[in-house]
C-alpha cells in the first residue's frame, strides 16, 4: 500500500489523482530572468501543473578547480570551468518574488530545487509549496534533514542510487518526522537512453517503501514517461526548454514546447485509457452486444414434438434470444411448435 494522498498546492497527490506533471526549466533561462518568465508561460501554456527550476549558489555548489560532468562538456565549452558555468546560470534572488508572482497569475505551481541548506531556507521563507530533491543529494543526510524539517512535501529524485541509498535516504526523511515524500526513478544522464530508464525500480520503490511514486524523465523521446505512468507513476518531470539549440548544458536535452504538449496529451490519454481496477463493459460495448453476441439458432428445421439434440443448434447474431451458455436448458426438451431453421429460439417454444 502506498502513502495517502498529499497536497502540493492546489493539487493532489498519490494513487487515483491525475498525473503531476512537472516542467523542469532547470536552469534554460541561462541567468536571464525574461527568459525564466517565458518559461513559466509556456509550461502553462502546453499543460504542465508545475514549472521547476533551480536554486544555488554557484560557489557553495563546486570547488573552483571542479571539472564539468561528462553531458557538461560535450554541450558547453570544454575550457570553461564547471563554477564559471554554473555563475552564468544563477537568477538572481530579487528574481524569485517575481517568478513566483508570474506563477500564481499564470495558474502554475512554482517550484525550485536547492542545492544546499541556505537555499532550503531561502525557498521556504519564500513560500513554496514543496520541494524538489535533486539525485546528487539523495546520499547527504544532513541536507536531507534540512528539506525534512520544513515539514513541506519532499519529490526526491533517486538517480545513480542504490537501493540501499534509497532507504537511508527515506528513513532520514522519515526520522525528522516527515512522511510526505514521492520517490522519483532518475537516471542521472543528459540525455539518456531509454534503455537505461529502468522503471521497474519505479514499482519496487513503492512496494519497499510504501510512498507513492513518479518518473523524473531525461530520455529524448516520450516511451519512458508513458510506461511509467501506465506502471503506476504520480509524477513526471521532465526537462523543457524554448529552443533545444540555446547554449547551455541542459538544452539539448529537454524538450521543446511542442513535444511537451504532446508529451501532456499522451499521459492523459494513457490515463484514460487505464481507467478502474473493475473488470466490465463499457457503456460503448454494452451498446454493441446485441449486434455482437449470439443467440441459440435452429441450424435444421426442427418439428413440433421433436426431442432437440445438439447437432440440430447453433450459434448466431443477433443476441437477442436465448444465450449460448443456456444450451443445456435447451437440449433434450421438446420443440413445441415447428421451428425454421436459423430461427432464433424462445423459451415459450420449448416444452
Amino acid at each position: 500500500m502506498t502513502q495517502e494522498t498529499l497536497r502540493i498546492g492546489s493539487r493532489a497527490i498519490g494513487e487515483g489523482q491525475p498525473v503531476f506533471v512537472i516542467a523542469e526549466a532547470g536552469v534554460n533561462h541561462n541567468g536571464d530572468p525574461e527568459l525564466a518568465r517565458a518559461l513559466v508561460h509556456e509550461a502553462k501554456a502546453c499543460g504542465a501543473h508545475c514549472v521547476k527550476f533551480q536554486t544555488f549558489k554557484a560557489e557553495r555548489i563546486v570547488i573552483p578547480a571542479a571539472p564539468k560532468a561528462d553531458y557538461q562538456l560535450r554541450t558547453t565549452a570544454p575550457e570553461e570551468s564547471q563554477l564559471a558555468m554554473l555563475r552564468k546560470l544563477e537568477l538572481p534572488a530579487d528574481v524569485y518574488p517575481t517568478l513566483m508572482k508570474v506563477c500564481v497569475e499564470a495558474g502554475i505551481e512554482f517550484l525550485s530545487t536547492p542545492y544546499s541548506a541556505e537555499d532550503v531556507e531561502f525557498l521556504d521563507a519564500l513560500g513554496v509549496h514543496a520541494f524538489k530533491v535533486a539525485s546528487g543529494q539523495i546520499a547527504e543526510p544532513p541536507f536531507l534533514r534540512a528539506v525534512a524539517s520544513r515539514g513541506k512535501p519532499v519529490l526526491l529524485s533517486t538517480g545513480m542510487a542504490t537501493l540501499a541509498e534509497v532507504d537511508e535516504a527515506v528513513r532520514t526523511i522519515r526520522a525528522a518526522g516527515h512522511d510526505q515524500l514521492v520517490l522519483l526513478q532518475c537516471t542521472t544522464n543528459y540525455p539518456s537512453e531509454v534503455a537505461d530508464a529502468n522503471l521497474r525500480a519505479m514499482v519496487t520503490m513503492r512496494t519497499a517503501f510504501g510512498v507513492s511514486v513518479g518518473y523524473s524523465d531525461h530520455t529524448q523521446t516520450e516511451t519512458a514517461c508513458i510506461a511509467a505512468v501506465a506502471l503506476g507513476a504520480c509524477v513526471v518531470e521532465k526537462h523543457f526548454t524554448l529552443d533545444r539549440r540555446m547554449p547551455g548544458p541542459d538544452h539539448s536535452s529537454s524538450a521543446e514546447p511542442a513535444e511537451f504538449r504532446r508529451l501532456v496529451g499522451l499521459i492523459r490519454e494513457t490515463e484514460a485509457a487505464l481507467g478502474r481496477a473493475t473488470k466490465e463493459p463499457t457503456a460503448a460495448e454494452r451498446r454493441n452486444m446485441e449486434g455482437m453476441r449470439r443467440s441459440i439458432v435452429s441450424a435444421v428445421p426442427i418439428f413440433a414434438g421433436t426431442m432437440i439434440t445438439a447437432a440440430m443448434l447453433t450459434f448466431k447474431r443477433p443476441a437477442t434470444g436465448i444465450p449460448p451458455g443456456r444450451l443445456d436448458e435447451v437440449v433434450g426438451r421438446l420443440a413445441g411448435r415447428d421451428i425454421p431453421p436459423d430461427t432464433i429460439l424462445r423459451y415459450e417454444w420449448l416444452r
